[in-house]
């Protein structure tokens, strides 16, 4: 978890941080409670808040270093493509099937913006955005459809028989063929 989210936080901070990515990764975002992080550190869940504002202000670093990841994937698949719409599409759906507790924190609540590292939304956007030509709403468009497609999959909510790669395949074809307003 290399991340410039982490390396503006103290060393104890980053350490809280990162045992918090281990407990939401192996159990899901219930899993985060600060008890169960002072377990897994060795400390006093009350100590935690030496560190760690509160529970909103760890799962904002978490989220932060999601868009953080976010951010580099999707421009690493948009870089060397020459769709570069179905391989920001394509990198979406890995970054949520190979990270899904994750993606369920970053895209289930709220999203409480003013705790996030400054930048990083925005910067996990922008190769969506410029694969969309720069047009948000079509953009926002986008990020609905896959955002329903992945949480539909993560749920299993598909019929067995379902074929969700061709579905994938005519739901971003028909983004590639819509004409921008």
């Amino acid at each position: 978890m290399a991340s410039s989210v982490l390396g503006g936080l103290t060393p104890r901070a980053r350490e809280i941080v990162q045992a918090a990515r281990g407990l939401l990764d192996e159990e899901g975002p219930g899993a985060l409670s600060m008890r169960r992080l002072g377990e897994r550190i060795g400390m006093r869940a009350p100590s935690l808040y030496e560190h760690v504002r509160d529970k909103r202000t760890l799962e904002a670093a978490l989220i932060s270093v999601g868009f953080e990841e976010q951010a580099a994937l999707f421009t690493r698949a948009t870089d060397r493509s020459e769709e570069p719409l179905i391989a920001v599409a394509a990198a979406y759906r890995e970054f949520a099937r190979r990270q899904p507790h994750l993606y369920r924190l970053m895209t289930e609540r709220p999203l409480h913006r003013e705790l996030l590292a400054p930048g990083v939304e925005d910067a996990a956007a922008l190769p969506v955005l410029l694969a969309m030509g720069g047009d948000l709403e079509r953009t926002r468009a986008l990020w609905a459809f896959a955002h329903g497609m992945v949480i539909l999959e993560l749920n299993h909510r598909f019929p067995p028989d379902a074929d969700l790669d061709d579905t994938w395949r005519k739901g971003i074809e028909a983004f590639r063929t819509m004409r921008p307003a």
